[in-house]
């Protein structure tokens, strides 16, 4: 752990309150911090000045100041041209034709087309090349991602403990990192899980009863194999139930100006892709998946960080210490393929050799709420959706969530893109 720290340290010239967060699970930060830096900071297709940009432009999409923020800095420092912070019309045009993109892969991914790529790339003395665009679409799902992660914590400038995130993003000018410590990281777990004595007797039967299903889907799967045919139905189900899911506090964000001015459109967000009649197609893993198409798309364009976030996807979906709340020697893998695979049927992505009927014995209805928020709009997620699901378990198990949940996020966004760049191409 000193050592992780002392490399970020080094490395950012400061100590996030992500990293704080992340240390948790050691394992992950290490890789995590190794792809960011990569991306950041090592040889790539892109100016350092653009990078930095480009986090911003994703970050503001989600009004996530607290990144914002960073990057603001991080984006002076390295000699970017101030102006370009007073709004996104005030980049250059190559940056602005960015925005498009960026809106797509936020709030609806499976919305991208080969057109989108084609218009980035044919944009005259404004275009990007091939390598260009990948290093773009990687640091917009990262960022994308790490909004989700970094509210789905509550590592927010200014947190209420009552009902969630107050939000008031600070300005530029008085941007203080004593602003940003909420402490998240230093609770002690303990204390949390006494802190709800009044439902412990609740929570705890919510734990056995998770177990218990897990067990009995276990020998389920022992004893039959469900059809193709009953296989595609229950994910069309899954699917159609995941546009139900909605939380109570599901108001509008009013995105501030110190944010909004990043990012064009601001009305645009997320919407589920079989509202208004239109059907979007499923998208099968088995015609387009990380491991066979994605992975060898971005080490080709962009040496390396193939490799880099492919180990990270594996740490976070293999992450695992046997435990869940009070109980050890737990097989977690059947629980976290289920959030896994949720995450990617609201994403419209499909695994032929899964079983979606898994999904509604597993996660309950105030766990879809919070996973749906945090990964479709995480702006909106307050700390009573963070208390109310798995009440029992441990801070460091709902971190874990979240790193679950954002690389699963990042990967399906990526899939979206990477396949409208292989359409492009071919």
């Amino acid at each position: 752990m000193h050592t992780l720290f002392a490399d970020s340290f080094a490395a950012l010239g400061r100590l996030d309150n992500i990293t704080l967060v992340m240390v948790f699970h050691p394992q992950y930060l290490e890789s995590f911090l190794k792809t960011q830096h990569y991306l950041l900071q090592m040889d790539g297709p892109l100016p350092l000045h653009y990078r930095h940009y480009i986090g911003i432009m994703a970050a503001a999409r989600h009004q996530c100041s607290y990144l914002v923020n960073l990057h603001v800095n991080d984006f002076l420092h390295v000699g970017g041209d101030p102006k370009w912070l007073n709004g996104l019309e005030n980049a250059p045009q190559k940056l602005q034709n960015l925005g498009e993109l960026n809106k797509v892969l936020a709030h609806r991914p499976w919305l991208i087309t080969k057109e989108h790529i084609e218009g980035l790339l044919k944009a005259e003395e404004h275009s990007w090349s091939l390598a260009e665009l990948v290093h773009a679409v990687v640091l917009l799902t990262h960022y994308h991602s790490l909004a989700s992660f970094t509210f789905g914590c509550g590592i927010s400038p200014e947190i209420h403990c009552d009902g969630g995130h107050t939000f008031r993003p600070p300005s530029v000018s008085n941007y203080c990192i004593c602003d940003i410590t909420n402490g998240n990281h230093s609770v002690d777990e303990m204390q949390v899980n006494s802190a709800g004595n009044v439902s412990v007797s609740d929570s705890f039967f919510e734990v056995e009863a998770l177990m218990e299903k897990m067990k009995q889907l276990q020998e389920c799967r022992d004893e039959e194999e469900a059809s193709q045919e009953e296989m595609a139905s229950r994910f069309e189900i899954e699917k159609r139930e995941s546009m139900f899911v909605f939380s109570s506090d599901d108001e509008e964000v009013t995105p501030a100006r110190d944010v909004s001015r990043h990012f064009e459109d601001t009305s645009y967000g997320y919407k589920d892709f079989s509202r208004h009649g239109m059907h979007v197609p499923t998208f099968r893993v088995q015609d387009y998946c990380w491991e066979d198409h994605g992975y060898s798309l971005v080490n080709r364009l962009y040496p390396d960080v193939g490799q880099l976030i492919d180990e990270k996807f594996h740490i976070a979906y293999n992450l695992t210490y046997n435990t869940m709340a009070m109980h050890k020697d737990v097989d977690t893998s059947m629980l976290r393929r289920a959030i896994w695979n949720y995450i990617h049927c609201m994403f419209g992505i499909r695994y032929d050799d899964y079983d979606y009927g898994e999904i509604n014995q597993l996660l309950d209805r105030s766990f879809k709420v919070y996973i749906k928020t945090v990964v479709c709009t995480p702006e909106k997620v307050t700390k009573r959706m963070y208390d109310s699901f798995w009440r029992q378990f441990k801070h460091s198990e709902k971190v874990h969530v979240n790193l679950l949940l954002i690389e699963a996020r990042m990967q399906a966004e990526l899939l979206y893109a990477l396949r409208a760049i292989t359409r492009y191409m071919t």
